[in-house]
């Protein structure tokens, strides 16, 4: 029998990605990116949903053809159903249950933040997979959250974000800094020339591994204000050690709760994902505890981080060797609970 070759598409926010999977081998990751959001400091939504329009055939085009695949080859057609913009899921749903009707193959539903976590199980993702139990922090723009990760579907939120999410509070404060969007990446590569320890900031205490990020970025706004008050030329003196000292405790917020959860549950296989994952401090935390507490530690190639149809592929061929298709009727959803 010939392996599962299956097309997934990726559209819930201003990505729009194409991938081919056979078998757990990725053959082609398209994405086209979305740059008109920089002017706006973030996404707009009716102006990604159109980007989307006018990206998703040349780009599930351009993924047949680096793949070497034709059309008639697929087994299944993958699509993310939710969460995210609705606009944007729309324009994936609806494109990917036209292509499965013309090419009268079953069509498969995948939730985006289940895919992130499964990204782990694409073959060259990893040296090898994690081994259930694990946890896994799933940490992005729009979501931070704790994962317990029985098996592949069987997956439950220990703690999540009350507020604000770790990549939105980079980005928000980004936008004090008056850095380009998305932040994150800025904040990253200037922080590696800065010193972590210059400034200190609040940060939560919440008992639960449950995250907060909203007061860290109140604190520096107030910090940037009466600063610049005293000295309007304080950001751009201190950029590096204002970006390392944000950096530092951003991560440590998030490793806390997950340090504290691997031991409380007694868990020592460890993973990350989402496009937070990309962050160097937040891999370097992680191959600290690796070290220093005998995790088995799991961190993405870059590729699979960020919103990409990779990861919905790879979710899409377990469903289908699973038998979980979806009907034609199906709906985007803004909100898909795990």
């Amino acid at each position: 029998m010939s392996e599962t070759i299956i097309l997934g598409i990726e559209s819930s926010c201003d990505d729009t990605s194409a991938a081919i999977i056979k078998g757990n081998q990725i053959l082609s990751n398209i994405a086209a990116n979305q740059t008109i959001h920089n002017e706006y400091g973030g996404v707009v939504p009716e102006l990604a949903s159109r980007a989307h329009q006018q990206n998703i055939i040349p780009v599930v085009t351009k993924s047949f053809s680096k793949a070497n695949i034709q059309q008639n080859d697929i087994c299944a057609i993958g699509f993310t159903r939710g969460p995210g913009l609705l606009g944007s899921l729309l324009v994936g749903t609806s494109f990917a249950k036209s292509l499965a009707m013309s090419l009268n193959v079953p069509l498969i539903e995948v939730n985006h933040l289940q895919a992130h976590i499964l990204a782990h199980f694409i073959e060259d993702a990893n040296p090898q997979p994690p081994k259930f139990p694990f946890l896994c922090l799933t940490v992005s723009g729009g979501h931070t959250m704790i994962v317990l990760v029985k098996d592949y579907f069987d997956m439950e939120i220990i703690g999540k974000t009350i507020d604000d999410a770790a990549g939105e509070a980079f980005d928000k404060i980004g936008k004090i800094f008056d850095l380009d969007y998305p932040a994150g990446p800025i904040i990253d590569k200037l922080a590696k020339e800065g010193n972590p320890n210059a400034f200190q900031f609040n940060k939560p205490k919440l008992e639960n591994y449950d995250y907060s990020f909203s007061g860290i970025k109140t604190s520096v706004l107030y910090f940037i204000q009466k600063e610049v008050n005293k000295n309007p030329n304080f950001i751009q003196d201190n950029l590096k050690d204002l970006c390392a000292s944000i950096q530092k405790a951003i991560i440590e917020i998030l490793m806390k709760k997950l340090e504290k959860a691997a031991k409380d549950l007694n868990i020592t296989e460890v993973a990350i994902a989402g496009g937070v994952s990309a962050n160097s401090a937040l891999r370097e935390a992680m191959q600290a505890n690796h070290e220093k507490l005998g995790w088995n530690i799991y961190i993405p190639k870059f590729e699979y981080t960020t919103d990409n149809a990779a990861m919905i592929a790879m979710v899409a061929k377990l469903k289908y060797e699973r038998g979980e298709f979806t009907d034609l009727r199906i709906t985007a959803t803004s909100k898909y609970d795990l």
